[in-house]
């Protein structure tokens, strides 16, 4: 049976002590930590990379909403939003909230709201049979070669057009909204770093931080940073910061240009 890692996040001690209490009769939960700030929260999402975390919206330093655009790019964890302003549901519904709930809350709309994210946190552990038949029928009968992205279609003042990849110099991640850049605009679109990494050739791609993929035939030089990183400087002029949790993609880069 799964135990599941929360963390808490509210900047008024009282909150925290309510959901503390609530979770203390919930099974297959156990609480790692408490934050009371959103830069705190951030900091302590990635040192525990917790299952679920309940998150207040109005925080000091950062709010909630802040927080997830800081983290989700590295962990992505069941998010249950804890405020007392509902003026903000929509958004939370936005980013994927599990649940929305309005201080104060009884006992039994918390229980619905730890429900659902019981359910969504079984639902990723569950395996799914079609997956893993499907990826013994890759291994044992290989298909044609991986077809990866070339172009990407991007909406815009009430139009649609694709963008080609090797337009791109690089991608940049806020959340779950990613910026392509290019020598004649900047466009948006509504995806996570991490899985449109995977649709990428990596041949002519690679990820150098949390919220950067870089296209390496706009590199035109890479600098020696502090503390293990590196500054990359493209050939716009722009530069990126190429940081230690990507050094072994930056080794795949140099022993390829060697």
């Amino acid at each position: 049976m799964s135990l599941y890692r929360t963390l808490i996040i509210d900047d008024e001690v009282a909150a925290r002590q309510v959901i503390r209490a609530l979770l203390a009769t919930t099974p297959n939960v156990s609480i790692v930590d408490e934050a009371a700030n959103g830069t705190e929260a951030v900091a302590k999402i990635l040192q525990y990379r917790p299952d679920l975390i309940f998150l207040d919206i109005q925080m000091p330093r950062l709010d909630g909403f802040g927080v997830l655009r800081q983290i989700w790019a590295d962990h992505q964890p069941i998010v249950v939003f804890t405020t007392a302003y509902d003026q903000y549901a929509l958004q939370a519904f936005e980013v994927n909230a599990i649940d929305y709930l309005l201080k104060p809350f009884d006992d039994i709309r918390f229980q619905q709201a730890m429900s659902r994210a019981l359910s969504r946190l079984q639902s990723r552990n569950q395996p799914n049979i079609e997956q893993m038949m499907a990826q013994l029928i890759q291994e044992q009968f290989p298909g044609p070669k991986r077809e990866y992205l070339q172009r990407i279609l991007v909406k815009e003042n009430g139009r649609m057009f694709f963008v080609n990849l090797n337009e791109v110099s690089y991608f940049d991640a806020d959340s779950n909204y990613i910026t392509l850049h290019t020598s004649t605009g900047n466009y948006i679109i509504y995806d996570s770093l991490t899985n449109l990494e995977t649709r990428l050739n990596p041949v002519n791609f690679t990820r150098i931080h949390r919220s950067y993929i870089v296209n390496l035939a706009f590199i035109r030089e890479i600098e020696t940073h502090f503390n293990g990183d590196h500054i990359v400087k493209l050939e716009s002029g722009e530069s990126l910061k190429w940081t230690r949790s990507y050094r072994d993609n930056l080794r795949a880069f140099i022993s390829r240009n060697e």
